[in-house]
């Protein structure tokens, strides 16, 4: 075994085993471009289905089809444990939605598993860590902690859901605020050219694709909410509430006056785009001013060191060999 080791470390075998190594991160880093799949095209799928469920529904609402299309309702084992437990009134279904539309899940059957996942997952890691608390920590864990651990991951599978929704609803929203003001940009431009405003959405939300994906997915949606929706007022204000951020809700007040009273958009919309610019300016210093007192503390562990030891270092040898 040492003489397998000893001759690993040799310096031909080692400069192979490297050579050996960087050739594959080299073919993984040419490769791995062509598995990635293109979000951009997959997003506007899915939103080309909740344009054709709009489609509809405005269909059956003029009559030209039938009630049962109006909603889309998932059929199966997980609906009907929903409908069986009465989920919807137990978990406040309709906050639930609301908080997967920000999170870009809008279809009836995201709801059912979330609500399914927020009551099995305390069972299910409950049982998981009683499990393993029982069996292989049953040594390490005392008597008196036999329950309790178990309670601790019910309870933290009750939050989990939760969780991951959230950091997926944030991520989403800091993706959409990182464009949001090259689309506000773009969308001044479009409509003081002498666009309307749905031809305006449209052109931004085929342009801002390539920097963020939801909020092209969002301003597609808009765009065939305003088509499809009899209040068209109503499309804007979704907007806001998908996104869930105050300076997307500031752009969507301004539009809905303007939809209201015929006040000019482009004068608002020059305002707003120059908010928006200034404010992430003041973001970008607060960050820049905030970075200093954050790299004290690395400094101090591994530049200091460092830096007395190049300094001192020599003065140190030489002291040595003079005694």
């Amino acid at each position: 075994m040492m003489e397998q080791i000893a001759a690993i470390l040799e310096i031909q075998n080692a400069i192979t085993l490297l050579v050996g190594l960087s050739a594959f991160a080299t073919v993984l880093t040419i490769a791995a471009p062509l598995f990635q799949t293109d979000k951009l095209r997959s997003r506007m799928k899915n939103v080309g289905t909740e344009r054709e469920r709009l489609r509809a529904q405005q269909k059956a609402a003029l009559g030209a089809a039938q009630d049962a299309k109006l909603r889309e309702k998932p059929k199966g084992t997980l609906s009907q444990i929903v409908e069986a437990l009465n989920l919807r009134e137990l978990f406040a279904a309709e906050n639930s939605r609301s908080r997967l539309r920000q999170a870009g899940y809008r279809s009836e059957k995201h709801l059912v598993t979330f609500l399914v996942a927020r009551l099995a997952s305390p069972v299910v890691l409950g049982t998981i860590v009683f499990i393993y608390s029982s069996t292989v920590f049953a040594d390490r864990i005392p008597d008196s902690m036999r329950l309790i651990v178990p309670l601790i991951g019910a309870i933290a599978g009750f939050y989990l859901p939760n969780m991951f929704l959230t950091n997926k609803i944030q991520r989403r929203q800091q993706s959409i605020k990182g464009a949001w003001s090259d689309a506000l940009d773009l969308l001044l431009i479009c409509v003081e050219s002498g666009m309307s405003i749905e031809a305006a959405i449209g052109r931004v939300s085929g342009e801002i694709g390539a920097t963020s994906v939801p909020l092209a997915e969002e301003l597609t949606l808009t765009n065939a909410e305003l088509s499809f929706l009899g209040d068209r007022r109503k499309a804007f204000v979704n907007l806001g509430d998908r996104t869930g951020l105050p300076t997307v809700k500031s752009v969507v007040t301004s539009l809905v006056q303007s939809e209201r009273y015929g006040t000019p958009l482009g004068t608002a919309l020059r305002v707003l785009a120059q908010e928006n610019r200034d404010a992430r300016m003041q973001e970008a210093e607060k960050k820049a001013a905030a970075l200093p007192p954050k790299l004290t503390v690395p400094m101090v562990m591994f530049f200091l060191p460092v830096i007395f030891m190049v300094l001192l270092g020599p003065s140190i040898i030489l002291v040595l060999d003079a005694k």
